[in-house]
């Protein structure tokens, strides 16, 4: 196209021509390809959408932001710190009286004279103030009051409702005990920071310290160092040495789980590894030598002096009410317990007990009828070592009704109501039978474990388990063979090598499995069969938790002593009592039914079955002696009400050190079947109202003997004893009172004779006395 064709094209098209191009060459757009320039330009452009979120989301965008709420959080804390003020602390003036009262109002006790006695710092050992800071913040002498980190990390907690698991230094905690609360919140958490820094500026450490230590709690009732070392070691806080200076700062983390009158296993050893974690941490600091160090020893705290105003049984109902109280308070707001102590102690409560004052004043009367005044210590040596613990519990509430926490509070600080140092004993057996029949469990030759089911009861039977041996077979009470003997005539009797290979039958990790479904703290215990002898620990309350369980047909029961707890403007909810159904009722009802014949047929017959106060009541329950006669248990039931009552020989001149019983209260052996079902006896059909009876659903056997003597089908293991009898041995040797072959299900309305007329008769215990094959109490 030559130049004027040119022009006129562009005047024709209304702009300007098209340049030249070579020969051969696509025009734009129109490429054998499908596209030019403008189609490339097209396909580079990137997509609408993504380009809007591009723009929105520009690393530019996202600093500024960042920027923007640093800035906001700084501005806002800025704001925070002119605004926040440190407050006039005085923590003597928030402590208030408690007050207990009984559940129908009257007051019990009321408590709360602070013992506290500010020292300065000047007094308290410099190598003691150094056991607090190596225990709770190493960095306290140079950092500036907070801990960022652990503020945010507990800020963090408290808004996602994880609980009080942030960090604090000296000073925050010092900020919290005087100027603030317990309290976790956000609003208390942003203050306790805010006070903290300006408190850091405005003391010195020292005087921090020294506020810090002197406004803690430590346990025992007692406020500050000096408070604690009197209670603790008997001593001014000037005298203390660096090992009781680090128990103490230990005590801080758990002041009642550590104190070592009261600790159980588990916090004992707990407290020896705080102790040791202190002193360790004085080494690395330079604080105290590697070598004194090595050499130093566990300080071992003195008795405690519980406070004036809890005298006989009211210090042991108090402890037990602020023990379940705070538990409930470290539940509700993700306390530490130590945190869950302090707002307890002195803090203005208003706490009703479930307590009934009748039922209180029944059980100490029992007890002091049938166990206290026949205790002579002058005549008889064993007798100043006979303690008693017994819990009392309304199956379809929950409710403690009563408890026996021994002679006095300020006599024995250590709750017998709540110990777990003392084997069970036989009072395990029936968990044993409740497994068996909630699992639907099996001999291991088939047959389905009832109560009608037989066993091999011959003495030292070794147990096994398909087969094999496990070597382990207990002694009966006396050695006694039982030859073929029903799962009821062995609960009568409390046959040792019957519930022993039963165990095994069931499958040990079931047993304690529904031992804890039942409410026994099982944690740490081993899956053993010397288990179902009883040989692990419990007290008195969890064993009346156990047996109101299957009172209420096996729905749950944990023993409440707390009815309500008000303060200020707040009231705390208690947990239900009552819980889910944890075992099948036709297995607790079963289980009840058995224990029946323990009272009519078996070794509580003489105490409760031949009662004159019984007049007919319906009575399931269960004896229990450990080895070499330490302790000794009757836990029973009516429909209405559950109680447990135990006996035990602590030797309180060394230590607490568990001794026999043997020779007590002028008896050769002291079983559960004596002095702890006589109390039981006396304590029950005294306040048990209207004459009731057991509505039971159950088709496993009840309590009846088979009307033929029993035979064994063919074991696994071994063959039955050599020489079994033709029929069970009775379980009373009296001549003039052998048990019927079939009792009835329901107790006899007019027993035929009173205790005074058997005397002379001799029950089947299950004391395993001196025997070599089971493990020793601890």
């Amino acid at each position: 196209m030559g130049r004027a064709e040119e022009r006129r094209a562009r005047q024709r098209g209304g702009g300007r021509a098209a340049p030249q191009r070579p020969s051969g060459t696509p025009a734009a757009g129109i490429g054998p390809e499908g596209g030019g320039r403008a189609a490339a330009r097209r396909a580079a452009r990137p997509a609408k959408g993504k380009g809007g979120i591009r723009r929105l989301f520009t690393w530019k965008k996202i600093l500024g932001a960042f920027l923007g709420v640093c800035l906001l959080g700084i501005g806002s804390f800025i704001v925070l710190y002119l605004v926040v003020d440190v407050p006039e602390g005085n923590p003597d003036a928030q402590l208030q009286s408690n007050v207990y009262k009984y559940s129908d109002g009257s007051v019990l006790a009321r408590t709360g004279e602070v013992n506290r006695e500010m020292v300065d710092l000047s007094k308290v050992p410099k190598a003691v103030q150094h056991c607090f800071v190596a225990a709770e913040n190493k960095t306290f002498y140079s950092d500036n009051g907070v801990d960022l980190r652990g503020t945010a990390r507990g800020l963090l907690n408290t808004l996602s409702g994880k609980g009080a698991q942030g960090g604090s230094t000296i000073t925050q905690q010092y900020v919290k005990n005087f100027y603030l609360n317990q309290d976790q919140t956000v609003t208390r958490k942003l203050k306790e920071l805010v006070i903290s820094l300006k408190v850091d500026q405005r003391m010195s450490k020292d005087d921090i310290l020294a506020g810090y230590i002197n406004t803690s709690y430590y346990g025992r009732g007692a406020y500050g160092i000096q408070a604690a070392a009197q209670a603790y070691y008997r001593v001014d806080a000037k005298d203390l040495t660096v090992q009781q200076g680090a128990y103490l700062a230990a005590l801080m983390q758990a002041p009642s789980q550590y104190d070592w009158a009261v600790a159980s296993d588990t916090g004992k050893r707990l407290a020896q590894q705080r102790w040791n974690y202190v002193l360790d941490n004085m080494v690395k600091q330079d604080w105290l030598n590697a070598g004194k160090r090595q050499a130093m020893k566990f300080p071992v705290p003195k008795e405690p002096r519980p406070a004036p105003g809890r005298d006989g049984q009211k210090g042991y109902l108090i402890a037990l009410a602020n023990h379940q109280l705070e538990q409930q308070l470290m539940k509700d707001q993700d306390l530490t317990q130590a945190q869950a102590e302090r707002l307890v102690e002195g803090q203005g409560w208003n706490i009703t007990l479930n307590i009934d004052k009748k039922k209180q004043a029944a059980l100490e009367e029992a007890v002091k009828a049938q166990l206290t005044s026949k205790l002579e210590p002058k005549k008889r040596s064993v007798d100043k070592h006979v303690q008693a613990g017994a819990v009392s519990v309304d199956p379809k509430t929950g409710y403690v009704v009563a408890l026996y926490g021994g002679e006095d509070y300020l006599k024995h600080y250590f709750s017998n109501a709540t110990r777990r140092d003392y084997q069970p004993a036989s009072t395990f057996k029936p968990v044993i039978l409740a497994a068996a029949l909630d699992e639907d469990s099996r001999t291991q030759d088939g047959r389905p474990i009832a109560a009608n089911t037989v066993y091999d009861g011959t003495s030292g039977r070794q147990v096994v388990d398909h087969g094999t041996k496990v070597g382990f077979g207990p002694p009966n009470e006396d050695d006694q063979n039982y030859g073929n003997v029903t799962v009821q005539r062995a609960m009568n009797a409390s046959v040792n090598s019957v519930f022993a290979q039963m165990g095994v039958d069931v499958g040990m990790d079931n047993v304690m499995d529904v031992a804890r479904k039942l409410g026994m703290d099982t944690k740490g215990m081993q899956s053993v069969p010397a288990q179902t002898l009883g040989s692990m620990g419990a007290s008195p309350l969890e064993m009346a938790g156990i047996y109101a369980t299957l009172d209420n047909h096996g729905r749950k029961v944990t023993p409440t002593i707390v009815k309500s707890a008000e303060q200020k403007d707040r009231t705390i909810k208690m947990a239900d009592p009552i819980g889910e159904q944890v075992i099948s009722r036709e297995a607790a009802d079963t289980v009840t039914s058995v224990l029946t014949g323990v009272v009519d047929d078996g070794t509580a017959k003489t105490s409760v079955r031949d009662n004159p106060q019984r007049n007919g009541q319906q009575v399931a329950g269960k004896t229990g002696t450990s080895d070499k006669n330490k302790s000794a248990w009757f836990t029973g039931y009516t429909p209405g009400l559950v109680t447990s009552v135990g006996l035990f020989g602590e030797d309180v001149s060394k230590n607490g050190e568990h001794v026999p019983l043997y020779g007590a209260i002028g008896e050769p052996r002291v079983n559960g079947g004596g002095p702890p079902a006589r109390i039981w006896a006396e304590y029950t059909f005294g306040v048990m109202g209207d004459v009731s009876k057991f509505d039971l659903d159950t088709k496993q056997g009840a309590a009846v003997e088979p009307s033929t003597s029993p035979t064994v089908s063919e074991s696994p293991s071994e063959t039955p004893s050599e020489t079994p009898s033709s029929s069970p041995p009775a379980v009373s040797e009296s001549p003039s009172d052998t048990p019927s072959e079939t009792p009835s299900q329901t107790p006899s309305q007019t027993p035929s004779q009173s205790p005074s007329d058997t005397s002379s008769s001799r029950e089947p215990t299950d004391d395993l006395s001196d025997n070599p094959l089971l493990p020793n109490d601890q």
